[in-house]
């Protein structure tokens, strides 16, 4: 018994940087308190004390807000951080070296009692705050569940699942393929070639009437930071290439000045701060700030999708004004990203 709360208390001392010393984990933390007074509920469950087991899980809730049913089974080294409002099912397994944080909840959508109605956290899994995996299914080994993730079917080993409902974004277990699979960024001034399309094709495809380039102008600038001056230099870009202002070609500037200052700031800042969380695998709260943040690539990914398809758009307008069709620009058709940064911020 004494070994297994040394190797808590080492494992919070591991996992956590705000951990200082052997006696803050033992009088400070409720995680490591929820999880030692389940065990003592546990062991009662399993002789047949059912109600002094579930008596006992109740004084623990109430003491350190985390409510752990009797009859769950937890592993070796599991760690509970920060731990107010998690909720562990009666059928859930969590299984050695699982990090969990506040607010998750492991429950079950059936009634029906004798059957696995709550999930089995294989080792290593790291579930982000406020997530709801609610089944009898299986996570993997090594997997993560990002925050606020609504998780209702198995996630496979070494795998990364985010969202409501969760969709799988990334598998872990081939580190080493990571740079080929990624999809390098595609600058949007670089010139496209269009399909073959004929006059009848063209004729109408991109009449300003039914182009609508305004929720890409806002998607693109709400994600620059460069205010006025990325307005300022798309206007100049736009200049150069068609003698006056041109509202796509200034959102197109500031997604690509975005992307170039953001990505370099970036790099320097997070090798800084997570190398302490590197070296010890922690990931606070499932996912960090750096390039490895599975939500930021899926930002990214957006970010380079919407550049893309301008810089199509813009070639089929000049394809389109080649043939004689003068396209008409709109009346607010300049960006003003200065206005569009003060309403995010």
């Amino acid at each position: 018994m004494f070994e297994r709360i040394r190797e808590d208390i080492s494992c919070i001392l591991e996992r956590d940087p705000a951990a200082r010393s052997r006696l803050e984990v033992i009088t400070c933390y409720p995680g490591l308190h929820a999880i030692l007074i389940h065990r003592m509920a546990h062991r009662l469950w399993a002789g047949g004390w059912y109600w002094l087991g579930r008596f006992i899980s109740h004084l623990g809730r109430i003491l350190t807000g985390i409510e752990i049913h009797p009859g769950a089974t937890l592993g070796r080294r599991v760690f509970i951080d920060h731990g107010h409002g998690v909720v562990i099912g009666e059928t859930a397994e969590v299984g050695d070296e699982c990090t969990i944080y506040q607010g998750v909840t492991l429950g079950g959508t059936k009634l029906y009692k004798g059957e696995k109605r709550h999930p089995t956290l294989g080792q290593g899994v790291v579930v982000g705050a406020g997530a709801q995996v609610l089944g009898g299914f299986t996570v993997g080994d090594g997997a993560r569940i990002g925050s606020n993730a609504v998780v209702v079917k198995p996630v496979p080993a070494g795998a990364t699942a985010v969202g409501n409902p969760a969709r799988i974004i990334e598998h872990r277990d081939n580190q080493d393929n990571t740079a080929a699979r990624a999809r390098p960024f595609v600058d949007p001034q670089q010139p496209i070639a269009p399909p073959p399309l004929s006059t009848q094709d063209l004729t109408g495809c991109c009449n300003e009437g039914q182009l609508d380039t305004r929720p890409l102008q806002e998607m693109l600038s709400n994600n620059g930071k460069g205010g006025p001056q990325a307005n300022a230099a798309g206007r100049a870009a736009s200049t150069q290439s068609n003698g006056a202002p041109n509202a796509m070609s200034s959102a197109r500037t500031s997604g690509t000045s975005y992307s170039t200052s953001t990505d370099t700031q970036e790099s320097k800042q997070s090798q800084a701060q997570n190398q302490t969380d590197t070296d010890s695998g922690f990931s606070a709260y499932a996912v960090d700030s750096s390039d490895t943040d599975p939500l930021v690539k899926v930002v990214q990914e957006l970010i380079e999708h919407a550049a893309r398809q301008d810089a199509r758009i813009t070639q089929l307008c000049q394809a389109i004004e080649s043939l004689g069709k003068k396209i008409e620009q709109p009346e607010n058709g300049s960006l003003d990203t200065e206005r569009l940064n003060k309403l995010v911020e």
